[in-house]
């Protein structure tokens, strides 16, 4: 099999790259943070980049792009931190792209690929614990207008967002909906998430929405699969920096008049992180080349992707501080909030104790040790 990216994937990375050397400092990140954890202006940028309409469509007025090339994106976005949800503009272009009637998409896609409107998957409930089958939000029909009531919780920029796709119970089944934040009945509480970046509480009373689908829970499925796709590029990104911070940390501090980088148990632990992450790369790569199979072998391959990301996430972030020592924990210093990045991707679209769950569920019975 051909690992080698394409001319055109190495260009999307190279002009990636570029930008979150140049464009997204540290300095501007710790200012976007300080300020609420979301920046319009930077995610219009991202847009101009033509990111937000990567998996949307020419005919739509986006790139038509797929997962290899939302896997080199989110890589490279990872290596700056970049909070903006470019993330969720893939899950909503594909989304929608799939299974949203052509009118919500003539309306709506053009807008997420140029940056106009951010959308945002707006799935998650207290109790739910990842259980995407678990749903308390009701939809309701009357002479033809659907309206949703529930509440969402950790919603990415939800307050910031000019739309939301939502998961809600109708007729018995999980529907997938299309809401407008100017919607009716539509309030949102903001505050600033553990990485720096945003998310809200989303509440809906009797809100009017549109149906995506009625089949909800395959469009659900779908969509945070990509999410987690995407989650698995970008650790990969934030372990290669965490990595290259740490290594020239070590090649520049000095213990007993020597760096820190000849002691002999500290080079092998340097191995050790680096041996998390070219597995955690490994199993990103394989995330990204299963998100078109089919849908059972997809979930699967998700599952396994992310428990390794999650331990190999844990591993690379405790030994980076660890060998940083004091200054590792330090808000000032910036290891610290990649160690915190990785903590909250860690959580996001399900914990590694969850997909570890998923992966010992999906195995058939001749796979286990008692076969």
């Amino acid at each position: 099999m051909d690992f080698d990216f394409s001319d055109e994937q190495e260009q999307l990375r190279d002009a990636v790259r570029k930008w979150v050397d140049k464009g997204y400092t540290f300095e501007r990140r710790r200012d976007i943070t300080h300020a609420g954890g979301f920046d319009r202006t930077a995610y219009t940028e991202l847009a101009e980049l033509g990111l937000c309409g990567l998996y949307v469509s020419e005919d739509h007025g986006g790139m038509g792009m797929g997962p290899v090339e939302g896997m080199v994106v989110m890589e490279e976005l990872g290596r700056g931190m970049v909070i903006e949800p470019i993330q969720q503009a893939l899950i909503a272009g594909a989304v929608l792209e799939g299974y949203a009637p052509n009118a919500l998409k003539a309306e709506w896609l053009p807008q997420i690929a140029g940056g106009e409107a951010m959308v945002v998957l707006a799935h998650q409930e207290r109790k739910a614990r990842y259980k995407l089958s678990h749903c308390d939000a009701q939809a309701h029909q009357q002479n033809g207008q659907w309206t949703i009531t529930g509440t969402k919780s950790v919603v990415a920029a939800g307050d910031q967002a000019d739309a939301f796709l939502v998961p809600a119970m109708a007729d018995g089944q999980v529907a997938l909906f299309f809401v407008s934040k100017g919607s009716q009945g539509v309030s949102s509480s903001g505050y600033v998430t553990q990485d720096g970046a945003r998310a809200a509480e989303l509440t809906l009373h009797q809100t009017p929405a549109s149906l995506v689908t009625l089949d909800g829970l395959t469009a659900l499925n779908h969509a945070v699969d990509i999410g987690i796709a995407c989650v698995c590029a970008e650790a990969v990104g934030v372990m290669d920096k965490t990595l290259a911070i740490t290594v020239d940390y070590m090649n520049t501090r000095k213990q007993f008049n020597t760096t820190i980088a000849s002691f002999q148990a500290l080079r092998h632990r340097v191995a050790d992180m680096k041996m998390q992450l070219e597995l955690g790369r490994s199993m990103s790569y394989y995330a990204s080349l299963k998100l078109n199979a089919p849908a059972p072998e997809r979930h699967q391959a998700m599952a396994r992707a992310k428990y390794q990301l999650g331990t190999s996430m844990r591993f690379v972030g405790q030994q980076a501080v660890q060998l940083h020592g004091g200054i590792g924990v330090t808000d000032e210093y910036i290891v610290s909030h990649y160690f915190k990045k990785l903590t909250q991707l860690e959580m996001t679209f399900g914990d590694s104790l969850h997909h570890l769950g998923q992966v010992s569920d999906s195995m058939q019975d001749s796979a286990g040790v008692f076969a």
